[in-house]
C-alpha cells in the first residue's frame, strides 16, 4: 500500500496540502485523510487533491501532529507565493484572501459571482491556470 505524499504549504491564516499520490491510496487512506480535515473544519477539493484548514500551522508543527495521529506519509514543504491579496468579504470563505481559496471556489465564483471583485477572481484563476 502506498503512502500518502503531502506537499505542505504555509499562507498566512491558513495552510495547504496537496496530496501528490490520491490515486494510487487505498480508500480507507483517503477517509482517514477526509476525517482529518473534517475533524479541523477544513476544506477538501477533489478537483485537485488538496485540502486547505484555516488555521496557522508550521510545518514542523504539521509533522508532529501527523506522528501523534500516527498517519503515515512522506511529507515536504512548499513556498507560498505571499503577496498581498484582497480578502472576500461574503460567504463561507469571509475574511480570507482570494490567493488561499480552493480552485473549486474560484471557479464557482467565476461562474456565479457577478460583483465588483469579478477582475480579481479572474486574475487569480488565470495566476493559477485553472
Amino acid at each position: 500500500m502506498s503512502k500518502p505524499y503531502f506537499t505542505f504549504t504555509k499562507h498566512k491564516n491558513s495552510f495547504s496540502v496537496h496530496v501528490e499520490n490520491l490515486e494510487m491510496l487505498s480508500v480507507r487512506q483517503i477517509q482517514e485523510i477526509e476525517h482529518f480535515v473534517s475533524e479541523r473544519k477544513g476544506y477538501f477539493d477533489f478537483d485537485t487533491y488538496t485540502f486547505t484548514i484555516r488555521k496557522n500551522l508550521e510545518y514542523q508543527e504539521f509533522i508532529r501532529l501527523l506522528q501523534t495521529l500516527h498517519v503515515e506519509a512522506t511529507t515536504r514543504e512548499a513556498v507560498a507565493n505571499i503577496q498581498n491579496s484582497v480578502r472576500i468579504n461574503f460567504g463561507q470563505y469571509k475574511g480570507m484572501p482570494y490567493n488561499e481559496l480552493p480552485d473549486s471556489y474560484l471557479l464557482w465564483l467565476k461562474n456565479n459571482y457577478i460583483g465588483s471583485d469579478r477582475e480579481i477572481i479572474c486574475g487569480e484563476i488565470a495566476k493559477r491556470n485553472i
